[in-house]
């Protein structure tokens, strides 16, 4: 039986869950074990607030749109790239629960519009960088397949 690239699993499922094996969830907590900390160094180099963290989110979905073409059109047949980038490396990078702990603290401390204003630009930020990345890296990928042939 070949190992699945897509780690997205329900426990209820007995056949689903055979396809968690130990090689797969070591590739996903290596992966998110690296993430954390690539967050952590870069959130100590960037002045505190919540700037650092919406740097890293939209970094983070940049980074996804990026993988999404990678992993569909140049390396589909590798097993390990989704479950140790995407949901390792990415998944612990990125931390849109510490955002939503900034818009809290920003609306607890009388800045509600301030807040709002953070939360809904995280959001259409990471929907743009998502996208971006995922227009940018096709449109190069497509360009060097063509000039391969």
């Amino acid at each position: 039986m070949q190992v699945p690239t897509d780690p997205d699993v329900d426990l209820h499922d007995p056949r689903q869950r055979r396809e968690l094996t130990p090689t797969l969830l070591a590739v996903i907590a290596l992966g998110g074990a690296l993430g954390a900390v690539t967050r952590y160094g870069l959130a100590e180099a960037i002045p505190d607030g919540p700037f650092a963290i919406w740097v890293v989110n939209v970094s983070g979905c940049l980074l996804i749109g990026v993988l999404m073409v990678f992993v569909t059109d140049v390396w589909p047949a590798q097993r390990y790239v989704r479950p140790f980038l995407g949901v390792g490396f990415l998944g612990g990078y990125t931390t849109f629960s510490t955002a939503m702990v900034d818009v809290r603290d920003l609306t607890e401390a009388g800045r509600a519009g301030l807040g709002l204003l953070y939360l809904g630009g995280t959001v259409l930020a990471a929907v743009v960088a998502v996208a971006v990345g995922w227009y940018a890296t096709r449109a190069l990928v497509v360009r060097r397949q063509a000039a391969a042939r």
